[in-house]
Formats: structure tokens, sequence, C-alpha cells
């Protein structure tokens, strides 16, 4: 097929996009997580393989129509590293999949499908925590994103973590009493918060589970609870620092830029954090536009994709209007 490829790849699921040179879009999947963190190289191939396949049958390709793509635009998680970047670009050239290849995290795809602007700070909040920034000129901004090694806190497994100590701080008086002491062992299917612990020590449980518990804390937090605000109020602290920090770096703190938050935690409406946030940002940036992401950040990847085809604005409008969900404005 001439026209594009686009991925948005996340450690928890993947879309993936084929669109025409003028916006049209044949199809769209989606699957499991892709992150070649999780997977390796050769195990995030095999999925997108998976998904290529099926959106080829959505669109009614034939196999005589299933020709390489102008463009791959992969936008995924676990590429932290220019190097990473560059690997994994080359990986997907080898597939024949298309004549040319972008891939780079998957925040700037959150950037791209959260803004009508090149430039801006993104921060995406999902089973893990990573920003990314761009300025006027085209300089980018980003972190390292590995994990505690490189200082990083937050995300759904972070927000999970911290769930199940307060949980057993609040059964053995380390902490305050916490509806999180029956709602942890509750979600994980044990008797107990230290049962939780004992679990994921011995590694019957995977600390990966404990991402499903971050919703509990929101509504945890929403009813009051002090142990579950702390945690709340700790997030929107390191959303703002890594948002504050990128802004610096790049000279953008009286630019009036776009800061838009992704993934599940920031996207799910909860005041308590969302105010946060802004209110943190604002005291650093007043100027700055604070703004939850409404499209879905595939359509970063498709906007990337069609701007490197040299598209025109009716292709890209085509494309937001049939990915984004009805009403939705960037």
């Amino acid at each position: 097929m001439s026209g594009l490829i686009a991925v948005d790849g996340g450690n928890s699921k993947t879309d993936l996009a084929l669109v025409t040179a003028d916006g049209t879009v044949l199809s769209r999947v989606r699957g499991p997580g892709c992150s070649p963190h999780a997977l390796g190289i050769a195990g995030s191939l095999h999925v997108l393989d998976a998904l290529l396949h099926a959106a080829r049958d959505q669109a009614g390709l034939t196999d005589d129509d299933a020709t390489a793509a102008e463009v791959a635009a992969f936008y995924l998680a676990g590429l932290d590293e220019p190097h990473e970047e560059v690997e994994y670009a080359a990986a997907v050239a080898d597939t024949g999949w298309a004549a040319r290849v972008l891939a780079t995290n998957d925040t700037f795809a959150v950037l791209r499908a959260g803004t009508p602007r090149d430039w801006g700070v993104a921060v995406v909040c999902g089973a893990g925590i990573n920003a990314c920034a761009v300025d006027p000129s085209g300089r980018h901004g980003r972190y390292q994103a590995l994990g505690d090694l490189s200082g990083d806190w937050g995300g759904g497994v972070d927000v999970g973590v911290a769930a199940l100590g307060a949980a057993v701080r609040g059964n053995d008086g380390r902490g305050p009493f916490t509806s999180l002491s029956s709602t942890v062992p509750t979600r994980m299917g044990l008797g107990s918060a230290e049962e939780v612990a004992d679990a994921v020590h011995k590694e019957r449980l995977a600390r990966a589970a404990l991402a499903t518990l971050a919703p509990d804390v929101l509504a945890a937090s929403r009813a009051g609870d002090t142990a579950a605000q702390g945690i709340v109020d700790r997030l929107s602290n390191e959303v703002v620092a890594m948002s504050t920090a990128l802004l610096a770096r790049l000279d953008l703190v009286d630019a009036g830029a776009d800061v838009v938050l992704g993934g599940g935690l920031l996207q799910s409406g909860d005041r308590r954090l969302l105010d946060g946030v802004t209110a943190g940002i604002h005291a650093v940036a007043p100027s700055a536009n604070v703004r939850p992401l409404a499209a879905p950040p595939i359509l970063g990847a498709v906007r990337a994709g069609l701007v490197a085809l040299g598209a025109d604005e009716s292709a890209l409008g085509r494309a937001e209007a049939a990915l984004s969900p009805a009403g939705v404005t960037r």
C-alpha cells in the first residue's frame, strides 16, 4: 500500500493504523503492549506483525496490495535513548514494511496528538511515567526513563506499590488507618495486605499487577482517605517536577507552552490530581496551557507520518476527524 503505517505502542496496549497519503484511515486495530524494553525488539516486532496483518485484513487489502508503505511512524514506550531509536528503526527497516521509518518514544505521540503546535511538553502517566518537550526550533528534551535507576517515580505500578505500602503501614501502626488495607487484598484476591506483599516478594504475584490498584487509590482519595491523598499528591508533584524541569531546560517557562497530560491516570479526570498538577506548573510557568489529552495518541503518530509524507492540511484534518472522538478539538 502507498501511505502510512502508524503505531502508538505502550506497555499494556498498542494501536496501529493504516492511512493513505490523503489522510483516509483505512483501518485501526488494537492489541497488547509492544514495548521493546519488556519484549525485546524481536518480541515487539512479533506483536506488530500480527497487528499489521489484522489491519490489512480489516482494510480489505489482499496479498497483492500488501506492498511496503511509504512511511512507518512508530511511537513506542521503551524507546527512551537515541541509540534505542536507531536500533529499532533499523530492525523495522529490515522487515520491509516501509520505505522510511520514524521511531521514537510514545510521549512524542501524546504531544503531537494533544496540541496543534509542533512544540510543547507532554507527560505520560500510564503503567510508568515519562515526559518529553520540543521547543519552537525543534530542539528536544527528554528523560532517561529507567525507573528508580534514573530517579523516576509515578505511573500505575509505582502508585500501586505505594498503595500496598500504605495498607501494610496502616495495619501495623506505622501509618494512619486507610481503607486501602482492605481494598488492596480484595483487589489482589488475597486475605491481607501482608499476604499481597509476601506474594510480590516471593514472585508469586507480579509487581506489575499492582498497577491495577491505581484507580482504587484515586477513589479512596476522593473519599477523603489521607493515605491515598498523600499518594495522589506525590504523583502530582512528580508530574510538576518533570514538566517544569523540561520547560526550564528548553527556555519555555515564559513561552505559553502547551503541557499535554496523557495516560490513564492523568486522563482520569481526578480533580485533586489535575488541580495539583495545574497549580504546580502555573507556580513556575503562569502562561503554560495545561491540557489533559482528549484525542487518542495514535493521532500523534498519524500526524507525524503524514507530515513526513508532505501531506497538506486537508489530509491532516481528514485523519483527525476519523480518529478523534466526536466533538473533540485540540
